[in-house]
């Protein structure tokens, strides 16, 4: 029998562990699996409580409470978060009692204000939802008779950001302060999820409890250390922070245990190094160099040939190669380690760019200004994703299969990207997990948003503390992308700011440096090499770093010249009669935010809203829609209202009004017509924004917003709560492809253009047919005077025009039955690959808004293959178009149908219904 070096290193580790827990050398107790009881303030409630958990989650489970996501209930059960409550455990026994250890209280996470007792006394506060606390609690456990309990009272979140207002006045005019609150009140002042008080899609219960796992450690400093995080930060040799990399450099692998314990004078760090291949190699076995010891950290290097290792890619870019390093920190007069500890991570190098473009790309045709795009390990690539929100109001039961459902749909919709939005949640590791296994990018931000944030040094040193941990946390994975400070903080807040109390415009903007630069970037370059930063998700990029100055990035804000571009764009228009326009689309480097509203489907709502309530402006609907924002305690309905009219006047505009006889099939026509404007809205502006990549803008990116929901209501997610997709992501799926048609046109003037886009790296070459057909499927005579082929070499991430004509000179006998089939069939290779691929897409351009178009029945028929597991759908007398593809008459199109739960016995195939456009008024 032989055993590898690495078999070798764990069996040692699992023997070291084991023994500890028998020895007495140290232990590790999750509080998990201890039994747990919640309270209220007053005593009238207890019930069993869970760990993780929220509050709302263990009264539900208790039947104190409904479903917090049905009906009013969100604003129903706000008296929860306005109470203070206790998690108390039962006896904690075996705990090891020897004058040689020393015990501890490791919290990941506890949302957010607790006073924490062990054996009855008070060893320490929380005020921070997203740091680690630890406690020493060594001499409590020598000092408490009988078995140890623990107890955690939660304070009420409400209530304390208002006595926190109270008690730090703050210079801004009350005319800013209404701008940023949307439900519940001085969120700012709390370092909390600040979704939790509610936004423009979610609601307001500011949950309180152990949101994150919790255990007793005890350690013995000449035995047994605990390591609570293990950092790795792998960089190109001479790398720094957002400026792009030597490729050719060695790389450089920084490895960092912090622990709990005393380390001995003369500890130092083995480590081994290998690929997770199924035949793995070792990349290093031995010490690391040039170690350094601080409080409760060691560290030390490796440099490593970089040529050896195989390099970890996105989605679509290449193979997600993963590493392994195994540490064990060592003292020479020891035999076994004091403490043992691994990591997962990549090689690669990410560079967000957001300095001056250089000269050599203004001399070949990209406009002047500032960068905004991303590298991987050197090479440009163009993003294509959204934004993720929280995937639940309530983090404790966000489970590992939701999350792997939801990046099957991300991968379904050819992401590389993801943008991890401020005033959620700093993502849990697991998810970071996932991200690296599909090839995912995570654009990750610091929770600040929306707002003006407290500037005193209490705050400040809170938030230095807990950015630190989530840097060092996090780094190791190769899917993270950037850092950002916060969100819309410099191109809305600010300009708010200068509006409203432009005298106090000095001031604020200041804050903003002192936060957002001289605090969190200085704490992103302290802890990694690996990774860019920039201050707000909406940036005009920087024109200096310096690291002495006492604002190290230097920004460019508003001092920008005319004729140059910068920075990335955000776009919201919520007027109908402009959404298609694309001179109202802004035009930049990179385009981080755009969207529009819709309902989600029929089906989702039923899973919180009573039949009876199943109506376009329901109350209780109209509640569920914050957008816009109540603006405090008290809903202003007529907010709502106003948000509920820009969908129907969409509707109105472009689709035939849902007109159907069943009241329930009315509503869920009028959800599913608000969908099909959304996606048509979504695609006209990826389209124009991936045009931009052959522009002189060279634009780099498209992340829509928003990815996900937290609850059954009108937001602008493209995956329903639930998982359900709306009528978006098949359109995001045809429109994230490699190489795509698009059209641009001008209704006013009846030009058309026909554009090819690749995001290929390479050129690629193919045809695009073009075929114009009415809407019964015959086609139009001389095809409209259209070539029935174009030929088209399009170069890598580059968009070319290749036809363009103005209908009106062509004669079109009836535009309102008119529809342009265009089909690509390119052949090239993906990034990293040798294999010649086919790349096919489909699209097709209506010249006239459906509700004008003279639709006729399609005649559709859907039958099922057991066999396949497959639905197929024939128009059997007409076209039709829904959410996801054209037909034509006699034409049959397979689908497959991914099941992610059966709780029927296979008895829903029956329920599987199929709709189109000729069907929101007939029936």
């Amino acid at each position: 029998m032989t055993i590898s070096s690495s078999a070798l290193f764990l069996v040692l580790a699992l023997c070291l562990n084991f023994a500890a827990g028998l020895a007495g050398h140290g232990s590790v107790r999750p509080l998990d699996s201890q039994e747990w009881t919640l309270s209220n303030e007053y005593g009238n409630i207890t019930v069993p409580g869970a760990f993780p958990s929220h509050v709302h989650l263990d009264l539900l489970s208790a039947g104190v409470i409904e479903d917090p996501l049905r009906g009013f209930n969100d604003i129903n059960l706000r008296w929860v978060a306005n109470q203070n409550w206790t998690y108390t455990s039962g006896p904690l026994t075996n705990l090891t009692h020897d004058d040689g250890l020393r015990t501890w209280l490791v919290f990941d996470g506890l949302d957010t204000f607790a006073t924490v007792k062990f054996c009855g006394n008070i060893v320490g506060t929380t005020d921070n939802q997203f740091r680690r606390w630890t406690f020493d609690v060594t001499s409590d456990l020598a000092s408490c008779r009988g078995e140890p309990t623990l107890s955690l009272n939660f304070g009420s979140a409400p209530k304390i950001a208002n006595a926190k207002n109270a008690s730090q006045p703050q210079p801004w005019a009350e005319a800013l302060v209404a701008a940023w609150t949307f439900e519940v009140p001085n969120r700012n002042f709390v370092r909390k999820q600040q979704s939790d008080f509610g936004w423009d899609w979610s609601p307001a219960f500011t949950p309180a409890g152990p949101w994150k796992s919790g255990r007793i450690v005890q350690t013995r400093d000449d035995k047994y250390l605990y390591a609570v995080d293990t950092v790795v930060d792998v960089y190109r040799q001479g790398q720094t922070n957002n400026l792009a990399p030597d490729q050719s450099k060695p790389w450089v692998l920084k490895a960092s245990i912090d622990y709990l314990g005393s380390l001995p004078r003369g500890s130092y760090i083995e480590a081994l190094i290998e690929s997770t291949s199924k035949n793995p190699e070792t990349l290093f076995s031995g010490k690391l160099a040039d170690v350094q010891v601080s409080a409760g950290s060691i560290s030390g290097s490796v440099e490593i040939d970089g040529a050896r290792p195989k390099l970890w890619w996105p989605n679509g870019m290449g193979d997600q190669d993963m590493h392994t390093i195994q540490l064990a920190v060592r003292t020479s007069n020891r035999s076994l380690p004091l403490m043992v500890s691994s990591r997962r991570f990549g090689f690669r190098t990410i560079l967000l760019s957001t300095g001056a473009t250089s000269a050599d790309e203004v001399t070949a045709g990209k406009q002047p200004g500032n960068d905004w795009h991303f590298e991987i390990n050197g090479r440009h690539f163009y993003a294509k994703g959204a934004s993720l929100v929280p995937p639940d109001v309530f983090w404790p039961r966000a489970s590992e299969k939701q999350m792997s459902d939801l990046f099957d749909a991300v991968q379904h919709q050819n992401f590389n990207m993801l943008r991890v939005w401020s005033s959620g949640s700093y993502l849990p590791d697991f998810i970071y997990d996932m991200a690296d296994e599909r090839g995912i990018l995570l654009w990750s931000e610091f929770q600040f948003g929306d707002a003006l944030y407290p500037d005193d040094d209490d705050f400040i040193d809170n938030v230095r503390q807990e950015a630190t941990e989530n840097v060092r946390r996090v780094n190791h994975h190769p899917s993270l992308a950037c850092w950002a400070g916060g969100n819309e903080i410099e191109n809305v807040v600010l300009p708010i700011a200068g509006v409203t109390d432009k005298h106090n415009l000095g001031l604020y903007l200041g804050q903003y440096e002192h936060l957002y630069i001289d605090t969190l970037f200085r704490v992103v370059a302290a802890n990694t090499r690996s990774i860019s930063y920039t201050p707000s998700s909406g940036n005009n990029g920087w024109s200096k770093i310096d690291m002495s100055l006492p604002v190290p990035m230097v920004q460019v804000y508003e001092n920008k010249t005319v004729g140059h571009i910068y920075g990335d764009t955000e776009h919201y228009d919520y007027s109908a009669a402009s959404a298609f326009d694309e001179a109202s689309y802004p035009v930049g480097r990179f385009a981080a935010e755009f969207g529009f509203h819709s309902m989600p489907s029929l089906q989702t709502w039923r899973t919180a809203i009573a039949d009876e309530d199943l109506h376009f402006n329901s109350s209780v609907i109209v509640s569920r829609n914050h957008h816009y924002p109540p603006g405090g305690l008290v809903a202003d309905v007529s907010k709502s209202l106003k948000g509920m009219a820009e969908m129907t006047a969409a509707v109105e505009m472009y689709y035939p009004l849902p007109n159907k006889t069943d009241p329930v099939d009315h509503f869920g026509a009028w959800c599913h017509a608000t969908q099909l404007f959304q996606a048509d809205f979504y695609q006209s502006q990826i389209q124009f924004y991936r045009r931009g990549s052959g522009g002189k803008e060279r634009q780099r990116g498209t992340l829509f917003w928003q990815l996900n929901d937290v609850w059954q209501a009108p937001s602008w997610a493209a995956l329903e709560y639930g998982g359900r997709w709306k009528v978006l992501p098949y359109y995001i799926r045809r429109g994230y492809q490699n190489v795509v048609a698009s059209t641009s046109w001008n209704s006013v003037s009846k030009n058309l253009q026909v554009w090819i886009t690749s995001d290929l790296w390479e050129a690629v070459s193919g045809q695009l047919s073009m075929t114009w057909v009415d809407l019964q499927g015959n086609r139009l005579k001389d095809n409209m005077g259209f070539p029935q082929v174009v030929n088209f070499t399009v170069d890598a991430i580059d968009s070319i025009k290749v036809y363009h004509a103005a209908l009106r000179d062509f004669g079109v006998p009836d535009m309102d039955n008119a529809l342009l089939l265009l089909s690509v069939e390119a052949h090239g290779r993906l990034p990293n690959s040798d294999v010649i691929k086919t790349f096919t897409h489909e699209v097709s351009f209506l010249p006239t808004p459906p509700k004008r178009a003279k639709i006729a029945e399609p005649g559709l028929r859907l039958t099922y293959d057991e066999a396949s597991r497959k639905f197929t759908v024939e128009a059997t007398k007409r076209f039709f178009e829904d959410n996801a593809f054209v037909l034509l008459p006699g034409q049959k199109k397979e689908i497959g149908f991914t099941l992610q739960q059966d709780n029927t016995n296979g008895a829903w195939v029956r329920d599987v219904t199929v709709t189109s456009l000729w069907d929101l008024n007939h029936g």
